[in-house]
């Protein structure tokens, strides 16, 4: 059987199948042009040829033979210094400068010739050399031109004619390559390079053709608990290294599985299905032609024989084997695709799961299983944007339980609907917040030892997080980097492992790159740019459409990420309704004319106070006994196409900007911007290139509906847009009548139980039990990946949460009238029968009767209701959840609503109690809400007025010194002194004596 064979010696592959429908992204093989040579560049190469032998050997004889050796041949005494100073004196000291300006070029020329020549990239600068430097840069350049180096010159050669000097785009062309060669790659190769590839994939495809007797197979394990199978785990078991299960992709890709599905992303693979192997596998797992292996079923030996059957032989592919180049035309291409980090087996794991790097899309997003892609693929923003919904919903309760918001107390904010709860649900299966945890703590700690060696912070271009691993590009060499950072693949990149990342703990470092924001992914590696240190104005062109949508997505997750503490972005030309994301970052200013004015302002101010303090950049403003003050970055995201003065006016304020602490993102509908400094585009695909940094990336986007979906949720979240009046009717009311009795009843507020059905086997019963549990708290439905999510962080195969659904719909059964007890809704989500309840249903609709229902008019009923649900309450929300599951339970509103719930309903029975003068049973009540609410001022008050209703002052005494205790050093909440003041006079003095 033919196989194809990578000739990359990291096991990436170095090609890939013709065909752009088929071909994995950002993998397309760029075709080598090969560019004859004209009369001009021979014209241009002979007179670079003269001028350099004219300038390194004839101003060296000129000078030796008019003027010979210009220093005095002893040491002069000190009667020559006393000397009056004659034209042949000056003519010696003109004739040294000269001497040492031709010692300077001549290492100038030294240094281009050998960088040229050995293709290592951006040649070294001479000092003080700038003006000499770019002379020898275009002279060695012109000469090579014609020769057979000329390919591999390096990429300052493409800014021939700019100077070196204070020029900030030669900085960018000549930016380092990112982990694995992604920034600033060579794309051409010379010409004859193409033979030599078709000739070496014509021997890899021969060799492969001999050896197809010895092809093995590897058939995909079944998950084992959390773990599943992926390709990176099987290339580390059976290759030796987990890089190369790009190899075991290549050579499976499209073609028919056993179950009759095809191999189309590398992280998506499903129990049963067989992989070829590359000839050097090994290990006990692998099979051979399986004819002589009797350990090997009948069934498995023919889907093996069926799927050799379907290999590139058989499908006429080998000519396009892995690695190899092609002829097109008659004329010589070499494909030559960019080589990339390699990922690991998390990040299979996060693209599977939806929250890994993969392609956004472009404006006009597509959906993924019913949920928008663009969130599913941006896991930073994602998780940004959870954190800050779920921060927004509960600052809501907290002011609704406090009064300053009327009618929502104790109950959930309105459910999402429509393409809402579609955002909502991407929000849930996309976000990462463990990688943003991982993030900020990496930073926070890099700045803290950095600061203990009192070492400033170095500049930082950009982050790639490449599966796990966090790679920093610095503007410059830094030295070498605190550990457990090591120095990357050159001394401009700093490296911190993943697992050395997970070690870090929580630091009170002032954020040191608050500016970093995704802009998109290649291959396997996420892009943050740091647009606060960017050396000059960030141009984007592209359609408006496309532009937008890239500005939205900065903006959301500048105004909501994770790894910043303050920050200012102003929002100019688009976003108005992006304001209510984060109300204390962003800002809306109606024009250009508005930005300048504050622009200037800002600018001046920051300038004498960088001065003032000493510092020579807000960088260094940001460690020892200055941080957390003056230096917050101010970003600007500017859609509006600017004029030619505004833009004149923008590039002088950006000059200095990076200095400063200030960014500027402009958009332009051309491809030029006056002063722009790195400039992108977005293309109608959703592709976003930066030539002169070598980017070429699958933008991250937040599409216009998307967008309008994202600011719905945080509207309708917002504290001070509550209803007036009653609470809303929860979504979720049973019948607390004795004829309600459900048929399946789960106590989750305490020790989680489940009565009325039969236990589940062991290694089945935790993830049924936490399916149900996520079910519960979701009357409205879930979908099916948010569940997926929720019980594998790692991810898992659609089989196996398909099998997981049916298992639970069979031990929760069917209704007495056959209906299950688990169904889906119109829109996919899964949903449960009334006939399953949970106490918290019964909690929340006990109360709404109680104050909503025949409570209202009905004292007794009142009370009785309000007792019966503070018996129901047992402790916290699932107890005794067992370590490393419910992880979910950090994202859900409902930790924060059931103590509020519960010191409702104990507030209102002993206000029910006091009313009739029996201070120890309102006592009782607020004893067992406290036992769940025990942070809730409010309760401890209360709390205070019905001990002093006892009359007992050695008790309201006891309670004033335990309150005292419990308040620490952070003392008494301000309400809490002034009752104490009230009640207890003497209770300062008091606890002054006790202590």
């Amino acid at each position: 059987m033919p196989r194809r064979r990578s000739s990359s010696s990291t096991g990436s592959p170095t090609g890939s199948p013709t065909g752009g429908s088929t071909a994995p992204r950002n993998r397309t093989p760029q075709p080598v042009r090969v560019r004859r040579r004209t009369v001009g560049d021979f014209v241009k190469a002979f007179l670079a040829f003269l001028a350099l032998l004219v300038l390194l050997v004839g101003v060296p004889l000129a000078l030796a033979v008019q003027f010979g050796w210009p220093l005095p041949h002893g040491v002069p005494s000190l009667d020559w210094l006393q000397q009056e100073i004659t034209v042949q004196t000056f003519l010696s000291i003109l004739t040294v400068v000269v001497w040492l300006a031709w010692a300077q070029f001549t290492a100038c020329v030294l240094v281009e010739m050998k960088a040229a020549l050995s293709g290592v990239g951006v040649p070294g600068r001479v000092p003080g050399a700038g003006p000499s430097q770019l002379l020898a840069r275009q002279l060695v350049a012109a000469l090579l031109l014609v020769g057979a180096t000329a390919a591999s010159l390096t990429p300052g050669l493409s800014q021939l004619g700019h100077g070196l000097e204070g020029n900030q785009k030669g900085t960018v062309a000549v930016a380092q390559q990112t982990p694995g060669g992604l920034f600033g790659q060579q794309r051409e190769q010379a010409a004859n390079t193409a033979a030599a590839v078709a000739e070496q994939a014509a021997s890899a495809a021969a060799q492969a053709e001999a050896k197809q007797g010895d092809t093995k197979y590897y058939r995909i394990q079944p998950p084992e608990g959390r773990h599943h199978d992926s390709l990176w785990e099987i290339a580390q078991r059976h290759l030796g290294d987990g890089r190369r299960y790009k190899e075991i992709y290549q050579l499976n890709k499209d073609r028919v599985q056993p179950d009759g599905s095809r191999l189309s992303e590398a992280s998506l693979i499903r129990p049963g299905w067989i992989m070829e192997m590359p000839a050097d596998a090994h290990g006990g797992e692998l099979v051979e032609m399986p004819d002589g292996a009797p350990d090997v079923s009948e069934q498995v030996r023919q889907q093996i024989h069926d799927y050799a059957k379907t290999g590139d032989h058989a499908q006429g592919e080998g000519d396009h084997a892995q690695g190899g180049g092609h002829q097109q035309g008659g004329g010589s291409q070499a494909s030559v695709p960019a080589q990339r980090p390699a990922p690991d087996a998390e990040q299979d794991r996060q693209r599977h799961a939806g929250d890994g790097a993969t392609a956004a899309t472009p404006a006009s997003s597509g959906r993924s299983f019913g949920l928008p892609e663009a969130l599913l693929g941006a896991p930073l923003l994602a998780a940004g944007l959870l954190g800050a919904l779920g921060h927004r919903r509960r600052q809501a309760l907290w002011q609704s339980a406090l009064g300053a918001v009327g009618g929502r107390r104790g109950m959930e904010p309105p459910t999402p609907t429509g393409d809402a709860l579609d955002v909502q649900d991407a929000l849930l299966v996309g976000a990462d917040p463990e990688g943003v945890r991982r993030l900020d703590r990496s930073l926070r700690a890099l700045a803290a030892a950095l600061a203990a060696e009192s070492r400033p912070l170095p500049v930082v271009y950009a982050a790639w997080l490449t599966g796990g691993d966090l790679h920093l590009q610095l503007a410059q060499p830094a030295g070498k980097p605190p550990a457990p950072w090591r120095t990357g693949q050159d001394e401009t990149f700093w490296m911190l492992a993943r697992a050395e990342a997970e070690q870090y703990e929580e630091t009170e470092t002032a954020a040191p790159y608050p500016g970093l924001v995704s802009l998109g992914t290649m291959d396997d590696s996420r892009l943050l740019l740091n647009l606060e240190a960017v050396p000059g104005i960030v141009s984007l062109s592209g359609r408006a459409s496309d532009r937008a949508a890239v500005f939205a997505s900065v903006a959301a997750e500048l105004a909501t990420n994770g790894w910043s503490d303050r920050m200012t972005v102003t929002l100019v030309g688009f976003g108005q309704d992006l304001t209510p994301l984060a109300p204390s970052r962003l800002r809306h200013l109606d024009g250009i004319e508005a930005l300048l004015e504050t622009m200037e302002a800002e600018t001046r101010q920051r300038r004498g106070a960088l001065g003032a303090a000493g510092h020579d950049s807000v960088l260094t403003g940001r460690t020892g006994p200055a941080q957390h003050t003056r230096w917050a970055p101010h970003l600007v995201l500017l859609a509006a196409q600017p004029s030619a003065e505004d833009a004149r006016r923008l590039a002088e304020l950006a000059a200095d900007a990076s200095r400063l602490g200030i960014g500027y993102l402009v958009g332009t509908e051309s491809d030029e911007l006056p002063g722009a400094a790195w400039e992108m585009e977005i293309t109608s695909e959703g592709r976003l290139l930066a030539p002169l940094l070598g980017l070429e990336l699958d933008a991250q986007m937040l599409p216009s509906a998307e967008q309008q979906a994202v600011v719905e949720l945080f509207v309708e979240a917002d504290p001070e847009s509550g209803p007036d009046g009653p609470a809303p009717t929860p979504p979720f009311l049973v019948d607390i009548s004795e004829q309600g009795r459900p048929a399946v009843y789960a106590r989750l507020v305490g020790p989680y139980e489940i009565i009325g059905l039969d236990t589940p086997d062991d290694e089945r019963s935790a993830p049924l039990h936490e399916a149900l549990a996520l079910l519960l708290l979701h009357r409205e439905g879930v979908h099916p990946r948010v569940l997926s999510s929720a019980l594998w962080p790692r991810g898992v195969t659609d089989d196996v949460r398909d099998a997981l659904v049916e298992r639970l719909r069979s031990w929760l059964g069917t209704d007495p009238d056959g209906t299950p007890r688990l169904g889906t809704d119109d829109t996919g989500r899964l949903t449960l029968a009334k006939s399953v309840v949970s106490d918290l249903d019964v909690l929340r609709s006990l109360y709404h009767e109680a104050t909503q229902g025949k409570g209202a008019d009905s004292r007794a009923v009142r009370g009785r209701l309000l007792t019966d649900a503070l018996v129901v309450v047992r402790g916290p929300l699932l107890a005794d959840r067992p370590e490393g599951r419910y992880r979910w339970l950090t994202h859900e509103i409902v930790d924060a609503q059931l103590p509020l719930i519960v010191a409702d309903i104990g507030l209102a029975l002993s206000s029910f109690h006091l009313e009739k003068d029996r201070a120890e049973k309102a006592i009782e009540a607020l004893d067992a809400a406290l036992r769940t609410a025990p942070a809730d001022e409010r309760l401890w008050n209360e709390l205070l007025r019905a001990a002093h209703a006892t009359g007992d002052t050695a008790r309201l005494q006891a309670l004033a010194a335990d309150l005292v205790g419990r308040g620490g050093a952070r003392g008494l909440p301000p309400r809490t002194e002034a009752l104490l003041d009230e009640l207890l006079p003497a209770w300062r003095s008091a606890v002054a004596a006790a202590g």
